[in-house]
C-alpha cells in the first residue's frame, strides 16, 4: 500500500491509550530506571586504614636484629574485598540494564507486533471494503451489461423479424418473376427448337452438298496424285537409272586409277584377296580407308592400304545425291587379277 492508498481510520481508542503513547511512556519508564541503577552502582567513599605504630622498650641493650616491615596484608584483603564489591556491584548494576534493556526490546517489538497486526486489519478491512465495492460495481455492471443484451436481443429479434418480413415478400416476388422466367424460357426455347430444326435440315442440305463436292475433289485429287505418282515414279527411275550409270562409270575410274597406284607383291597369289572400306569427302578428297578382309599377307594388305591412300583426290560425279548414295562410303576388293 503505498503513501496515496494510505487512510486515516479512526478507531475510537483515546489518545493516550494508544500503542503509540504506551510506547513512549516504557520508553520513559526504561530511561529512569536505568539512571536509578547507575547511581546505586557509584563508587562508595571509605574511610582510610589505620596505621599502627608500636616500640618496644627494654631494660637490656639488646642486640640489632634485623629489621621488620611493618604488615600491610589486612589492607590489601580490605581492598580486595572492596574491588569484590565493587565487582558484583558493577556485574548487577549491567545485569539489570540488560534485563531492562530486554523488558524494553519485547516492550518494542509488542508494540511492533500491535501496530503491525493494527495495520494488517485495517488493511484487511480496507481490502474487504474495496472487493465490496468491487463486487457491487460488477454486479452493477452485470445488470447494466444484462439489460444491455436484453435490449440488444429485443433490436435483434425486432430486425429478424423485418427480415423475415423482407424476406417473405422478396421470396413472393421471386416466384412471381421465375414463373414469368420459366414461362418466357419455354417459349424462347420452343423458338430455339423450331430455329435449331430449321438449322439442321438446312445444314444436312448443306453437308450433302458438301460431301458431293469433297467426293468429287477427292476424286480429282486421287487422279491428279496418282499422275504425279507415276511422273515422280518415272523421274526417280530415270534419276536411279542416271545415278547407276554415273556411279558405275566413275567406280570404273576409281578403279583403274587404284590399279594404277597398286604395285603388289611378289608373293601375292590368285588366292589373295583383300577387302578396304574407304570413306570420301566431298572434295573426292580420303577421308578414311579401313581394312574390312585380309588377304592373309600383311605385305598384300599394306599394298592394297598404299594404293588407296597414294591418290590424291578420287574422281567423284558432281551430283551430291549420287556421292552420298555410292562414294560416301564404299568396298573394294584387291586381288591380282582384279578390282571389284
Amino acid at each position: 500500500m503505498t503513501n496515496r492508498d494510505h487512510r486515516v481510520i479512526s478507531t475510537g481508542t483515546p489518545p493516550w491509550k494508544s500503542p503509540v503513547a504506551l510506547s513512549v511512556f516504557l520508553h520513559l519508564l526504561i530511561v529512569v530506571v536505568a539512571l536509578a541503577g547507575w547511581s546505586w552502582t557509584g563508587p562508595v567513599d571509605e574511610p582510610p586504614p589505620r596505621s599502627i605504630s608500636a616500640r618496644l622498650i627494654s631494660q637490656q641493650q639488646p642486640e640489632p636484629g634485623p629489621v621488620m616491615e611493618p604488615d600491610d596484608r589486612p589492607d590489601r584483603d580490605q581492598q580486595r574485598r572492596a574491588e569484590e564489591e565493587e565487582r558484583k556491584k558493577a556485574e548487577a548494576g549491567a545485569e539489570r540494564r540488560r534485563q531492562e534493556e530486554e523488558a524494553r526490546r519485547i516492550a518494542e517489538q509488542k508494540a511492533r507486533e500491535e501496530e503491525a497486526r493494527r495495520n494488517a486489519e485495517e488493511e484487511r478491512k480496507k481490502q474487504e471494503a474495496l472487493a465490496k465495492e468491487r463486487e457491487e460495481a460488477k454486479a452493477r455492471e452485470a445488470a447494466r451489461q444484462k439489460a444491455e443484451a436484453e435490449a440488444r436481443e429485443r433490436e435483434r429479434q425486432k430486425a429478424e423479424e423485418e427480415r423475415q418480413r423482407r424476406e417473405a415478400e422478396r421470396k413472393k416476388a421471386d416466384e412471381e418473376q421465375r414463373r414469368q422466367e420459366e414461362a418466357d424460357r419455354r417459349r424462347k426455347e420452343e423458338e430455339a427448337r423450331k430455329e435449331a430444326e430449321r438449322k439442321r435440315l438446312e445444314a444436312e442440305r448443306r453437308l450433302k452438298e458438301q460431301q458431293l463436292e469433297a467426293l468429287a475433289e477427292e476424286s480429282r485429287k486421287a487422279k491428279e496424285a496418282e499422275a504425279r505418282r507415276q511422273q515422280q515414279a518415272a523421274a526417280a527411275r530415270a534419276k536411279e537409272a542416271q545415278m547407276l550409270s554415273e556411279s558405275e562409270r566413275y567406280q570404273q575410274l576409281i578403279r583403274e586409277r587404284l590399279s594404277q597406284a597398286w604395285y603388289p607383291p611378289s608373293s601375292a597369289t590368285e588366292e589373295m584377296t583383300a577387302r578396304l572400306r574407304i570413306t570420301l569427302l566431298p572434295t573426292g578428297e580420303l577421308a578414311d580407308v579401313r581394312l574390312v578382309s585380309s588377304s592373309g599377307n600383311t605385305a598384300f594388305d599394306n599394298s592394297a592400304l598404299s594404293a588407296v591412300r597414294s591418290l590424291n583426290r578420287y574422281p567423284i560425279p558432281d551430283d551430291r545425291e549420287t556421292f552420298e548414295r555410292y562414294f560416301r562410303q564404299f568396298t573394294i576388293e584387291f586381288n591380282p587379277h582384279r578390282l571389284r
